[in-house]
């Protein structure tokens, strides 16, 4: 899992991949129309989209002469997950935290400025 988690992170690291990703998750598109708005050429594009392709970001399909690119987004549910994960136990060190201040003397625990100290 870390090992896809890697590729997956890793590919999305470029601003041009992250946009592919986001277009593609509004429509499946060939390379020269994901091309289009880049100023690099078509070529680079197929580069980028074989990083995502490894990663498991993406795939390629074959409709008679044309080869569709398709977002996978089960992968998103991989790093989703992992995401979670540091989240929730994140969010657990803060509810102990406020646990921790919320046992402390109140006076000790305001501001200065409602001690009357300026």
């Amino acid at each position: 899992m870390d090992d896809q988690l890697n590729r997956v992170f890793s590919a999305l690291a470029d601003p041009i991949r992250r946009d592919i990703v986001a277009r593609l998750a509004v429509a499946d598109a060939g390379v020269n129309e994901l091309a289009e708005p880049y100023d690099v050429s078509v070529q680079a594009v197929s580069k980028h989209l074989k990083v995502l392709e490894e990663a498991g970001l993406v795939s390629r399909t074959r409709e008679a002469q044309r080869r569709p690119v398709h977002l996978e987004a089960e992968v998103f549910d991989l790093m989703t997950k992992w995401i979670e994960r540091y989240r929730r136990q994140a969010e657990e060190r803060y509810r102990r935290l406020d646990d921790v201040l919320a046992e402390m003397d109140p006076e000790q625990t305001r501001p200065d400025t409602q001690r009357g100290v300026s």
